[in-house]
């Protein structure tokens, strides 16, 4: 969700409403995941440029703008999940920000999240 949001270039709250009822219209009854998956997006989106700052500190050699849409997403996810979720342990934010990176990023994608958001972790105190 957030991936299409930053391809459509709205990053508001006032569209993840729309786009996710949306995309909840198409799923065969309740998913399990709903919840998480709405905070976890309103979370990102009401954050945005908190996420985007400490991203920024943690690799100051790369520019958001320059990333590929897939990376600046995943990690604004993990970071969501490092910084404001503490029911989400580090580890597994970061594990799973790496694994998404391996299936949906380029090839050294995985690399280039997990260096960012080791440094992240560790900038917070979370590692």
């Amino acid at each position: 969700m957030l991936y299409a949001l930053d391809c459509a270039n709205t990053l508001e709250v006032s569209s993840a409403d729309e786009a996710l009822r949306n995309y909840w219209s198409y799923l065969d009854g309740p998913a399990p995941g709903r919840p998480y998956g709405e905070a976890l997006v309103f979370g990102v989106l009401k954050e945005r440029e908190a996420l985007d700052d400490a991203i920024r500190a943690a690799n100051p050699k790369w520019r958001l703008e320059r990333m590929s849409r897939v990376d600046r997403n995943i990690l604004r996810v993990a970071a969501w999940e490092l910084l404001y979720n503490p029911e989400v342990a580090p580890a597994v934010a970061l594990n799973e920000a790496v694994e998404l990176a391996k299936g949906f990023g380029a090839e050294d994608a995985s690399a280039f999240v997990n260096g960012t958001l080791d440094q992240l972790a560790r900038q917070q105190k979370k590692l």
